[in-house]
């Protein structure tokens, strides 16, 4: 049974996506505003999972709450903290808890984040995770064993446009391509000219392609991100942009310039959508897509 983001993905439209960062605690009730105020806006939302090596509460718990609450959930999956066991029964919970849409991540090292101790699993990396949602899909788990009841997910992955050298992320992805992606989230891009570029080389496979677009708050966000955010550029143009907003407007800005963004990239056909992340400030989501008109 297809899922409202696999139908939407296959409509030809426009398709909006975003993201919720679950919290670092048991108080839920922010991450259940931010669900309540999105889940009629956008047609599906992603739970973080552990994103920046950080601990925080589950992306599976986070999907159940958006299902609860009438959402459409994409399950965030990291190989760096769990094993191929591990893996696969949390598919096969997810599966059965009415949970269809799957991101496969690698993971970010665990020294960028808040338990440096912490051991690195890495037992698959995400062209391996797709190899194995496919391979469960067949009845069978990953040691060859049969399936009581096998799955059925729209599996994707992200990809890096700014990437440089770029050689290196086209050879990935289009692993991923191979191992099973139906879709994929990009990095943040602001050069639009330069994703156009990697579009028309995404556009000679089966797969669609949602532009990852990460708000703005200030021009020193724009130039931190630039100099130490490994495949994010934001160009001089934009940062000086940012730097000219009369004093307290930065953020308005931002939103500004993420809407319009999304406008060029909707009006000129560029990609088959967008996912949205304001990291931390999901609340400025519906002003985001406002600003383009959406």
């Amino acid at each position: 049974m297809a899922t409202r983001f696999k139908e939407a993905l296959n409509s030809g439209k426009f398709v909006i996506t975003s993201e919720i960062g679950p919290p670092k605690g048991t108080n839920i009730e922010k991450m259940y505003h931010h669900i309540d105020l999105l889940k009629d806006k956008v047609v599906a939302m992603n739970v973080t999972d552990h994103q920046s090596s950080v601990m925080r509460f589950p992306s599976i718990g986070g999907c159940l709450a958006i299902k609860e609450r009438g959402g459409e959930p994409i399950l965030q999956m990291t190989c760096r903290d769990r094993n191929r066991l591990a893996l696969q029964a949390e598919l096969l919970f997810a599966y059965t808890r009415g949970i269809r849409n799957v991101l496969c991540l690698t993971g970010d090292a665990v020294p960028v984040g808040d338990h440096k101790e912490a051991k690195g699993v890495f037992d698959l990396d995400s062209v391996q995770l797709l190899r194995t949602i496919r391979q469960l899909e067949s009845g069978k788990d990953l040691g060859g064993n049969d399936l009581d009841g096998a799955v059925e997910f729209c599996a994707g992955a992200i990809v890096t446009p700014e990437a440089d050298p770029i050689e290196p992320q086209l050879l990935k992805f289009e692993k991923k391509v191979e191992a099973g992606a139906e879709f994929f989230q990009t990095q943040a891009i602001y050069d639009l000219d330069n994703f156009a570029k990697f579009m028309k080389y995404a556009r000679k496979f089966p797969v669609k392609i949602l532009a990852g677009i990460v708000l703005l708050t200030s021009a020193r966000m724009a130039k931190y991100m630039t100099e130490n955010v490994p495949g994010i550029f934001v160009p001089q143009n934009l940062i000086d942009e940012l730097a000219a907003a009369p004093k307290g407007e930065a953020l308005n800005k931002g939103i500004e310039i993420s809407g319009r963004m999304i406008a060029a990239l909707k009006k000129d056909s560029i990609c088959d959508g967008v996912h949205v992340m304001a990291i931390g400030r999901e609340e400025l989501v519906p002003d985001i897509l406002a600003a383009d008109g959406l």
